[in-house]
């Protein structure tokens, strides 16, 4: 869905997309049960009074799922290294399945539940007690929801390993989305739909979603178990290859060369494990017009077998890098 789009129109769908989570029966049942208790719609003192306190409650989801992005994807340094573990993948795809199951009632995943231990009957009508409310209803998100947070937390980060900073804004959106309808309904001037049988199936075409997002989770995983670990003699041969057509080994000493000869340096980082390095090697840096492009430049061949270890994890730190394959071009100074 987001593959070829712009940064705008991707944070469009997934405002649209979390305004779309409403209708789920996750969430659709419990918002006039969620409007009496902070004491907004019908139970409002005033429209505006209730326009507030569904502001609040609202405001609390966009905050939850924003942070909650933050949080994931500048902590996540390594993504791409994470990212490509089967494991990884696998786990995403056994979650997905779980989930998806629960949407045809063959599982019973209902945390919203607890959330009526976080109410308070004095403090009605508070403001406090409508954020802490949405708060909890995003944390509580049902199986409806957590998929759709987890994917679009998921891409979030990928989408930020390639450079496009606005897709930290994305979780956030997600969140306003679903904040949209509570300031109206709290104001007493939305007529919500009716739950039926609409729902349920709405509901199985939710399951259908996630088991399908499971299926490619899994085809990934299986994938990378197929191709996790690459021809030693392959990618010996593929290094030799680059040596003797000039690459360094030894980034100090390429470095040295860079600067005495004042040439911009490409380092390329890879590591044995890294089916994607050697495809790399074999396909865009083998062609003429790159070999042609670099032919200026002072290459280095920086194998970092372990990202998470020194010296390769203060390398990536240093240059941005969010795993593996890295490249990278620094211009010597004067």
């Amino acid at each position: 869905m987001f593959e070829g789009r712009g940064p705008l129109a991707i944070l469009l769908l997934v405002l649209v997309g979390g305004l779309a989570l409403n209708l789920t029966p996750c969430v659709l049942p419990m918002i006039p049960i969620n409007l009496a208790i902070i004491g907004a719609g019908a139970q409002a003192r005033s429209r505006s009074r209730g326009f507030l306190l569904g502001s609040a409650y609202g405001a609390a989801m966009a905050v939850v799922y924003g942070i909650l992005g933050l949080v994931v994807i500048l902590t996540a340094g390594t993504f791409g290294t994470i990212n490509s573990s089967p494991w990884f993948n696998l786990g995403i795809a056994i979650l997905f399945v779980v989930l998806g199951l629960a949407m045809f009632d063959l599982l019973l995943i209902d945390f919203s539940k607890y959330s009526t231990r976080f109410t308070g009957s004095g403090s009605r009508g508070s403001v406090l007690l409508a954020f802490t409310m949405g708060a909890v209803a995003a944390l509580l998100a049902g199986a409806c929801v957590a998929p759709v947070v987890i994917e679009v937390v998921l891409f979030s980060s990928n989408l930020y390993a390639t450079g496009t900073k606005i897709a930290l804004a994305l979780p956030f959106f997600l969140g306003i989305g679903m904040a949209i309808p509570w300031p109206i309904a709290g104001a007493g001037l939305a007529a919500l739909p009716k739950p039926g049988m609409w729902m349920v199936r709405v509901k199985q075409a939710f399951g259908v979603f996630i088991l399908a997002t499971a299926a490619y989770y899994g085809y990934e995983a299986y994938s990378i178990f197929a191709n996790r670990w690459v021809n030693p003699a392959a990618v010996a041969s593929s290094v030799e290859a680059q040596l003797k057509a000039g690459w360094y080994a030894s980034l100090p000493e390429g470095l040295a060369v860079a600067k005495r000869e004042h040439k911009p340096v490409l380092i390329d980082m890879w590591a044995t494990w890294c089916k994607n390095c050697l495809t790399m090697d074999k396909t865009t840096l083998a062609t003429d017009e790159v070999k042609g492009a670099l032919s200026g430049y002072v290459k280095i061949k920086y194998q970092a077998e372990d990202p998470d270890a020194q010296p390769a994890k203060e390398l990536l730190q240093r240059l941005s890098a969010p795993g593996l394959p890295a490249y990278a071009i620094l211009k010597t100074k004067g």
